[in-house]
Order: C-alpha cells, then sequence, then structure tokens
C-alpha cells in the first residue's frame, strides 16, 4: 500500500510540475513539445555588438572624409566648379588620363598572376582584373577592405585558397611600399624647398602655439594623423587574429614567400614600373585639363603625386578629403591661386572616382554574367 501512494504521488507531483512549466514558459518543457526557446540575451547583445562595429568601420571614414572636406571648400563656388566642368576642360587630355587609370589596373592584376603561380594557381586574367576592379570600388564603401575582397572573389571563381592569395596580396603591398619610398626619395631630392614650405605652412613648423591652434590646417592634419593611427591599430589587430589561427598563417606566409620563387622576375619587375608609371600619367595628365594647372611641369607633378599618395594612407573613401588637402596645398606652393587648386582637386578627385565605381561594377557584372567558374 505504501509503494502504492508513493508512485500516486510521484505522478502528481510530476503533472503539477508538467503544468507549471508550460505555464512558466520554462524552457526545457517548451523544447519538449516543440516550443522555440527564447533567445540568449547575451547572443543578442553580441550579435548588436557587431552590428554596431561594422556601421563604425563605414560611418568613421565618411565622417573623416566629410569633416576635412567641410574644412576645405567651406568657401568654395561649386556654381563655378559645374560651369568648369561643361566648358572649361580639355576631355581629350581627361580620357587619356583614364586610359592609364584603367591600364594600372590591369598592370596590377598580370603582376599579381605572377606571384601566385609559384603557388600553382592559375586563374584567368579576366577573373584577376575584375577582381582588382572590385577591390578598389569595395574600399569606397570601407577603406583598406578591398584587398579582402579580391581574395574572395579569387577564391570563388579560381578556387585559390584565400588564405594564400592575401599574403601574395601582402608582397604587393610590400613591394609596392619600397617604390613610393623611392619615388619620394627622388622626388625629395629634386624639390626638397617646397616639402620643406608644405611642412612650414602646415603646421610642421609653427611660431607660436597661439597660431597652431588658431590654424584649421592644424585641426585637418591632426586628424589625418588619427586615421592613420586608427588604421595601423585595425592593422595589429588583425595580425593577431591570425596569429591564433597556425593554418591561416602558414598559408600567408607562404603567399608571402611566393616572391621568392617567381618565374620571370624581369618580367614582375616590368610589370611595377609600368604599374606606378600609369599612376602617375593618370594624375599627372590631368594637369594638361585645365589652362592654370599645364605649365606647372613635371616635377610639380611628381611633389603632387607623392603628396597625394601618402594622402590616401588616411582612411576615407578614395583618400577623400585628405587628398584634396594635400593636393590643394601643393599647388599653391607652386603659384596656382586656392580657388583654382580647389577646383582642380574637386573636379580630378570626383572624375576618378567615379571611374572607380564604374570599373567596379564592370568586374561585377562580368563575373556575374559570365557565370563561369574555374
Amino acid at each position: 500500500m505504501k509503494n502504492e501512494e508513493g508512485r500516486m504521488k510521484n505522478l502528481m507531483n510530476g503533472a503539477r510540475k508538467v503544468k507549471k512549466e508550460e505555464l512558466c514558459g520554462n524552457p526545457q518543457g517548451g523544447a519538449e513539445r516543440g516550443m522555440t526557446p527564447p533567445e540568449d540575451p547575451r547572443s543578442s547583445l553580441f550579435g548588436l555588438r557587431s552590428w554596431f562595429r561594422n556601421l563604425l568601420k563605414v560611418a568613421l571614414p565618411l565622417l573623416l572624409g566629410a569633416f576635412i572636406l567641410y574644412w576645405v571648400y567651406r568657401d568654395f563656388d561649386f556654381a563655378q566648379a559645374a560651369v568648369v566642368l561643361r566648358h572649361g576642360i580639355r576631355w581629350d587630355w581627361m580620357a587619356l588620363s583614364l586610359f592609364f587609370g584603367v591600364w594600372s589596373h590591369v598592370e596590377r592584376a598580370l603582376r599579381w598572376r605572377q606571384t601566385l603561380e609559384p603557388l600553382g594557381c592559375r586563374p584567368r586574367p579576366s577573373h584577376l582584373v575584375d577582381a582588382v576592379y572590385l577591390s578598389y570600388a569595395t574600399s569606397l564603401v570601407i577603406p583598406r577592405v578591398g584587398e579582402v575582397s579580391r581574395c574572395g572573389v579569387l577564391s570563388r571563381y579560381a578556387h585559390v585558397p584565400f588564405s594564400k592569395s592575401l599574403g601574395t596580396v601582402v608582397t604587393e603591398r610590400l613591394v609596392d611600399t619600397l617604390c613610393i619610398l623611392l619615388i619620394t626619395g627622388v622626388t625629395l631630392l629634386l624639390e626638397l624647398p617646397v616639402f620643406v614650405t608644405f611642412f612650414r605652412q602646415t603646421g610642421t613648423k609653427i611660431p607660436s602655439l597661439v597660431h597652431l591652434l588658431s590654424s584649421p590646417w592644424f585641426y585637418v592634419a591632426l586628424f589625418c594623423v588619427v586615421g592613420v593611427v586608427v588604421l595601423l591599430v585595425w592593422l595589429a589587430r588583425m595580425l593577431v587574429v591570425f596569429e591564433r589561427v597556425r593554418g591561416v598563417v602558414l598559408d600567408v606566409w607562404q603567399g608571402v614567400m611566393s616572391l621568392r620563387r617567381v618565374r620571370n622576375v624581369p618580367l614582375f619587375l616590368l610589370h611595377t614600373v609600368l604599374m606606378w608609371l600609369c599612376y602617375f600619367l593618370h594624375f599627372y595628365l590631368t594637369f594638361y585639363c585645365f589652362p592654370f594647372s599645364a605649365d606647372l611641369g613635371l616635377q610639380a607633378g611628381l611633389v603632387m603625386f607623392v603628396a597625394g599618395t601618402f594622402a590616401v594612407i588616411v582612411p576615407t573613401p578614395n583618400g577623400a578629403g585628405p587628398w584634396h588637402f594635400a593636393v590643394i596645398t601643393m599647388m599653391m606652393l607652386y603659384g596656382v591661386s586656392s580657388s583654382d587648386a580647389a577646383l582642380f582637386a574637386l573636379l580630378v578627385h570626383g572624375i576618378q572616382t567615379l571611374l572607380v565605381i564604374v570599373l567596379g561594377l564592370w568586374g561585377w557584372l562580368h563575373l556575374v554574367l559570365s557565370g563561369k567558374k574555374e
């Protein structure tokens, strides 16, 4: 009898427990009956943080570029720019400049192929070119993410391991850094007084603290420095992430060391020289599009090219803001008025940015419409 009474009590207690779980929405009881368990607040918070970080990656470069552009063009006559755009540009010279802009991407793609070959990867040249087009267009949205995106494109359409192609991109950037340092060294020797004047006028050598704090150019330069520091911190964090995954690091290292096994080193150097020559001509030929800049000369072009190259290190879309500031300041040192220099920077940068967008769209459409994967 006692055993029977005990079993009855246990059954009644179990029934009450089930009823209570159903009424209170117990996650375990609900799950046993096909009910969806409530979302973990911690996972929701993690998703919100991830979304917020992604928002900052897009918003901060845009805000930084917008702030610098505002300071540079706060007193500019945009109606004059519209008139010059319609009637005051030599479009034959601009078309030639844009041609070299397109060909610089092709040269980069051909050089990239040489670093991939030692890894046993031989993707189609069209895939490489489209990936480079997309990388520059993607960087307009999130600066510095373009190099990652072109590796992703190659992984999807040519089955090249992402980490290995990323290593070849790191190698490319090291070579490009050496190239720009060499170009900068030669330009400094040729035009050292101009650079000294530039640093003096932009706040590097200021006679008084009061003048420093009252100069808007100081704050523009300060924001540029902050942007570079943020970029370096981001790169350091990325390296820490890679170090946690040994397999990825080894693949990246193989990609980096692929430069040692490039079959045709003279051809690699030729592609490098032609690529940087195209970059320079893409910028320099725009001088001949305007009457006030047509007589500046090759050395002035080198100075502004170097200044603009370092300015785009600041993580803003296509260097918007810092590039304008650097080119305008340098152009004024060569006797061009501030209004004409601002006009030049605005129109040239706008047209070249439009070219990046068009090439990015072309690369994306070509990949999608071809629908062919190796």
